[in-house]
């Protein structure tokens, strides 16, 4: 059994420990609030617009979009988005494994790239051969340090002109989409080309009466949804970041409140058995002393 004194400089650092980890859950549930308004107000706006744009997009000729256009994939980007700082569970490393896997799967045909968004997913593959920054979008944890429609458009203007221009093939986004504190899942989403989802039968296979004109909604609706697209991919992910954390550090504090029960429990244990002890070796010396 550890001495008093290597048992309460165990309690002494585990108080301190549920300190950081209490105040880091308090902190993660404010930002928590903040991150969940913003994507919940935007989700419902970038699905319907998505739906509405893939709708569009089986009306419209390839001449007419060329964000629609399907040719042989040779070259793909992966955009990762994954946070800038740990402590979140498995937030960032099933980001890295899903990308990874599909590295070694359906994309290792390809020649990939992956373009991180965020530090943890920029320090997993700067150093192999697929990782990649593009000129002029800035640093991988700038995205989050700022995090506006402005700075998502300049990733989605970047993409759409590599793939208009015939540099890439195919890019898909993967994040973690925010179900609730506890919950959040890995999604895969095409990006580009544009994939249209009219189902047999739909309504949407009708004719439309375009108001303005389709060269003007090609022009002006498509790029535009495309970079809400990515920005609610980005809110997805700041929200499932903080409700990450916030859930890996109340674990964490119960964890280290119980090993602190445990640990004061084992304390007062061994402290009982040296007064008592202590009193045996005091009983046994006035009793020598009478003899």
């Amino acid at each position: 059994m550890a001495n008093l004194k290597e048992i309460k400089n165990r309690i002494t650092s585990i108080s301190s420990t549920m300190q950081i980890t209490s105040a880091m859950k308090m902190v993660s549930a404010a930002k928590l609030k903040r991150a969940q308004d913003a994507i919940t107000q935007m989700r419902p706006y970038a699905e319907k617009l998505q739906e509405i744009l893939s709708n569009l997009s089986a009306t419209l000729d390839l001449s007419e979009n060329a964000y629609s256009h399907q040719r042989e994939v040779k070259n793909a980007y992966i955009i990762a988005i994954t946070s800038n700082r740990g402590l979140c569970g498995g937030f960032n490393n099933n980001i890295i494994k899903k990308v990874n896997g599909l590295l070694a799967g359906e994309f290792s045909g390809y020649n990939t790239k992956v373009i991180s968004v965020g530090k943890k997913a920029n320090d997993a593959f700067k150093r192999g051969d697929k990782g990649f920054r593009p000129e002029g979008i800035g640093a991988a944890e700038d995205m989050f340090n700022d995090l506006t429609f402005d700075r998502a458009s300049q990733l989605a203007q970047y993409l759409m002109d590599e793939f208009h221009s015939g540099k890439v093939d195919k890019v898909v986004i993967i994040y973690n989409k925010f179900i609730n504190a506890a919950s959040q899942d890995v999604m895969v989403e095409p990006f580009l080309p544009i994939i249209p989802t009219v189902s047999e039968g739909s309504s949407s296979t009708g004719d439309y009466i375009f108001e303005p004109s389709k060269t003007e909604i090609v022009e002006d609706m498509i790029p535009k949804s495309l970079k809400i697209q990515l920005f609610k991919g980005l809110l997805d992910s700041h929200a499932s970041e903080h409700g990450a954390r916030m859930t890996a550090m109340h674990k964490a504090t119960d964890n280290a409140s119980d090993l602190k029960r445990d640990l004061t429990l084992e304390y007062n244990k061994a402290r009982q058995a040296a007064i008592t002890n202590e009193i045996l070796e005091i009983v046994g010396g006035a009793e020598a002393l009478n003899n």
